[in-house]
This record gives structure tokens, C-alpha cells and sequence, in this order.
């Protein structure tokens, strides 16, 4: 049995693994699909204090090397089921694992549009991370959906990569950083479609075009691309764990700063219902979970 399960291998999941492990307390990390979650499909973090500039696989496989170093055990996969008492029981699809306290640090997913045939496309023009995929488009005519920081940063990534980039925007403005906005709007082969939705994704077997409708004047048009990146916003992965965690109408986990559900359940990073959800404060609820689960443990002796 461990002191903690630490479900997720995010930014805030890796921090509480590296102050629960100098603390002295056994960990045991479980992350489904890979370490560092969405910051490390970042091409650039330009954010985080006192690192001027680092790529986010960078910054991922620091921390993760970090709490492999501390004496971290990871285990490579998704977390079915958790049950709560005072012992506490984590389950996957082959194993069940025991320990006294558990932090989540589930992250968010990228959220789909409501275009039909976007799921039939994932891997055939459809993608989340440009980071991860923009190299297959080298050269050719690609679009971006959303406008956000992850869009805008994810057209001006495709840019030194592709021909062109459509970055297709349902409002007239960005709500990413000026400045990331203001280099945005300094590339030439970036062609901005505001006031606009995507309806539809054309193509036989792979992608060929994005339909997009005008949402002042409901003109439709079609734009000619090998690839679509949605980044439209996140999603938190909490339904499988509502026996335990309260959330709201969003699915995200409502608990206060201190990230404690109860006595030996805590909650810490994006999927936590909050203001704000940056790099900085992932890492900041990843250290409050782990103090709030070291004290508990520590009152048990």
C-alpha cells in the first residue's frame, strides 16, 4: 500500500509527486496516455517565472524526471474506478492498488466541435495538437479552429510549417495574450476568417476542405485544407469519478483553494472549478494537494 495515488501526470500531478516525495511519503502515479499533459504539446511556454522560454516537452520531461528522480513509481495506465473509506481503492482495467490518500490531477481533454463527421476524421486531417502533428502538413493548406491562446499560438506554430493556415474565429476578436495577437498578426501566409463557424469537414478518405458559415450574414463558404486543428477550449475528464467528486453544470470539481474533497481525497490542476487554469497554477494546486495530503498522513500517526 501506498501514502498516495496521484491520478493524472500533468504539470499539477508531477508537482504533488515532488513535494509528496521530499515530505518521505510513498507515491504511486497513474497517467493513461503520456506525461506532462497538454503543456507538453505546447511549442513554446514563454509564462512560466524565471524560464524565459522552454518547449513544453522540455518543461514536461524536466518535472517528470524530477519525480522519477525523488523516487516517483508511475504506472502507464487509466484509472477505471476509485472507492473511498479508509482505505482507499484504485482500480484499473488489470490491477486494483491501495493507499491512504488520493490526489486527482485528471486535467482537461480538447472539447470537439459539433460538426458530425469530426470524430470519422481524427487521424485523417482532424487533429488537437499541432505541436504533435503540424509536420505532416508541411507545405500544404491547413485551418485552425478557435481563439484562444492554444489557436493562436497553434496557427503561428503551423505557419513556419505550412503554406497557409486559416485561423477561424466565431467572434470578431482574440481572446489570446496581446502580444501573442500581435505577432499573429504580422505573418503573411496567416489568413484570419472571423464572425465564423466550421459546419462541415469534406473529404473521402482523408480531409480536403472546411465548410465555414458567416455567423452575421449565414454566407457559407469552403476553404480548401489537408488538415483541421480544433482548439476550441477543454473538457474535464470527471464523469467516472462522481461517486467522489462533486461537480458542477461543467463537469469540473468543486472545491475551494485548499484542493481538499474530504479526509485523504483531494483534487488539484485544471479540472478543478477556478478562475484561472495556466501552467502556474496547475503547479500551484499541485503543491497545496500534496501539503493538505502530507499533514493528513501525518495526523494519522
Amino acid at each position: 500500500m501506498k501514502d498516495i495515488i496521484i491520478i493524472g501526470g500533468g504539470p499539477a500531478g508531477l508537482t504533488a509527486a515532488v513535494y509528496a516525495l521530499r515530505s518521505g511519503k510513498s507515491v504511486l502515479l497513474f497517467e493513461k496516455i503520456a506525461y506532462g499533459g497538454q503543456i507538453s504539446k505546447s511549442h513554446l511556454v514563454e509564462n512560466y517565472p524565471a524560464i524565459k522560454s522552454i518547449s513544453g516537452f522540455e518543461f514536461s520531461m524536466n518535472l517528470y524526471n524530477q519525480a522519477k528522480d525523488f523516487g516517483c513509481e508511475f504506472k502507464q495506465a487509466e484509472v477505471i474506478e476509485v472507492t473511498d473509506g479508509e482505505v482507499k481503492t484504485v482500480k484499473t482495467k488489470k490491477e486494483s492498488f491501495q493507499a491512504k490518500a488520493i490526489i486527482f490531477a485528471l486535467g482537461s481533454e480538447p472539447k470537439k466541435s459539433d460538426i458530425e463527421k469530426e470524430s470519422a476524421y481524427i487521424g485523417r486531417g482532424v487533429s488537437y495538437c499541432a505541436f504533435c502533428d503540424g509536420n505532416f502538413y508541411k507545405n500544404k493548406d491547413v485551418a485552425v479552429v478557435g481563439g484562444g491562446n492554444t489557436a493562436v499560438q497553434d496557427a503561428i506554430y503551423l505557419s513556419e510549417l505550412c503554406n497557409k493556415v486559416y485561423l477561424i474565429h466565431r467572434r470578431d476578436s482574440f481572446r489570446a495574450q496581446p502580444n501573442t495577437v500581435q505577432k499573429l498578426n504580422s505573418i503573411s501566409n496567416i489568413e484570419l476568417v472571423l464572425n465564423s463557424v466550421p459546419v462541415d469537414i469534406t473529404g473521402e478518405k482523408t480531409v480536403s476542405g472546411i465548410e465555414v458559415k458567416n455567423t452575421l450574414t449565414d454566407e457559407t463558404k469552403q476553404l480548401s485544407v489537408s488538415g483541421i486543428f480544433f482548439a476550441i477550449g477543454q473538457i474535464p475528464p470527471t464523469d467516472k469519478f462522481k461517486n467522489i467528486l462533486p461537480t458542477d453544470s461543467y463537469g469540473y470539481v468543486s472545491v475551494d483553494d485548499s484542493c481538499k474533497i474530504s479526509d485523504g481525497i483531494y483534487v488539484c490542476g485544471d479540472c478543478r472549478s477556478k478562475k484561472v487554469r495556466q501552467l502556474t497554477t496547475a503547479v500551484s494546486d499541485g503543491t497545496v494537494a500534496a501539503i493538505e495530503a502530507c499533514e493528513y498522513l501525518d495526523s494519522l500517526n
